[in-house]
């Protein structure tokens, strides 16, 4: 799976207002269709107390966080399945991307033109998803096509196009519907099977309302729409106000930006929360390192042993591993020191077979 997030919604929802605020990196916006073509990338600082509670524990030097990269994609449109509005193009730049923030706007305002001219989050989302379901089907009824001449192959062949065949007659009546093909019950080797297909739907999806002021403070019925479609899919949802964080990336004031966030009553900003909600959905986890010299989270896919985790810094100490010291970030700070922890029995010498859990602070032993 790729290691980024997608912005997708309808033009006008707010999506490269988000970016920019994400990437504090102006990406082009203005108040009608299609302003965003070609797709900016931009890559985030991930937001970690754990980390700023290392390097003020260590008087580390310098300070390095995890990152994500989010891609700001043009808005969709009914037909987009079919070419509609650049709708091939844009399409095609979602399948590049591992996972996808839908932006549904959930704010009135009759001075920001919305593409259906009415704020309806249900039809919104409906619209969306019915023509990444439609252009997911078209792919699976050429993809069909083409395992079922395989299949005249050899005994091969035959074999790895009935696991195609059997995944696509599960996806293919959600799709018709358009429903998500990762709605169907699949096994493992029909999930692989479908690899190759690049199914946009197959991604896993987070709904971002943009609201106001208002509906930041005190929610709204547009919000409610969105959470309760989001639980029937089992996605996340994050509300976010575009505009108010707009302003607030602006200011490089770090009290001046937790006296903003108060007005609200927020303690972090929304996008904060959205960065770690994508990086988190991307099956991505962090370990972290701290010294003198610097303290810095390090990216690894859940699951990664510690010889795998280890080779993230540097290939070398993958290939030479011998054992990894390792403490989790919670018992540093109930315990206050590494000396305390060794002390409580806490500070762990694991092995290869280790896996890495988020938050452990580890030194690696290796050996080339």
């Amino acid at each position: 799976m790729a290691i980024n997030c997608g912005i997708v919604g309808l033009p006008n929802v707010g999506k490269s207002t988000i970016f920019s605020a994400l990437t504090a990196a102006p990406a082009e916006a203005a108040n009608y269709p299609f302003c965003t073509i070609n797709p900016n990338v931009g890559i985030v600082d991930l937001p970690d107390s754990r980390l700023d509670y290392l390097a003020d524990k260590f008087v580390s030097k310098r300070k390095v966080p995890a990152t994500v990269e989010f891609v700001d994609i043009a808005g969709l449109v009914k037909g987009a399945s079919k070419g509609e509005g650049l709708g091939n193009q844009f399409l095609a730049n979602i399948r590049e991307v591992g996972v996808i923030a839908h932006v549904v706007r959930c704010f009135e305002n009759p001075d920001i033109v919305h593409v259906n001219n009415k704020i309806d989050p249900a039809d919104d989302i409906e619209t969306i998803n019915m023509e990444l379901a439609f252009a997911d089907l078209d792919t699976v009824n050429r993809r069909a096509e083409k395992a079922s001449k395989l299949a005249r192959v050899s005994k091969e062949e035959a074999k790895k196009s009935e696991q195609m065949l059997n995944a696509i007659a599960k996806i293919k009546p959600l799709l018709e519907n358009g429903k998500a093909a990762r709605n169907a019950e699949l096994t493992e080797d029909e999930v692989a099977a479908l690899y190759d297909c690049h199914l946009i739907t197959m991604k896993p999806v987070l709904y971002v309302c943009n609201v106001d002021e208002e509906g930041m403070k005190n929610g709204n019925k547009y919000i409610e729409t969105v959470k309760t479609i989001a639980a029937e899919e089992k996605s996340d949802v994050v509300v976010i106000c575009g505009k108010f964080e707009a302003e607030l990336a602006e200011m490089g004031d770090p009290a001046e930006r937790l006296e903003f966030l108060g007005e609200l009553g927020l303690k972090e900003s929304g996008l904060s929360v959205l960065a770690r909600a994508a990086y988190h959905l991307m099956g991505l986890r962090t370990f972290l390192t701290a010294g003198p010299d610097e303290s810095r989270a390090w990216t690894i896919h859940a699951g990664d042993t510690a010889p795998k985790a280890a080779g993230v810094i540097h290939t070398d100490f993958e290939k030479g591993f011998i054992k990894a010291e390792v403490y989790s970030f919670e018992d540093l700070v109930t315990y206050g020191s590494e000396a305390e922890i060794k002390a409580a029995g806490k500070y762990r010498i694991e092995g290869k077979e280790y896996i890495v859990q988020d938050g452990d602070v580890i030194f690696f032993k290796f050996n080339v």
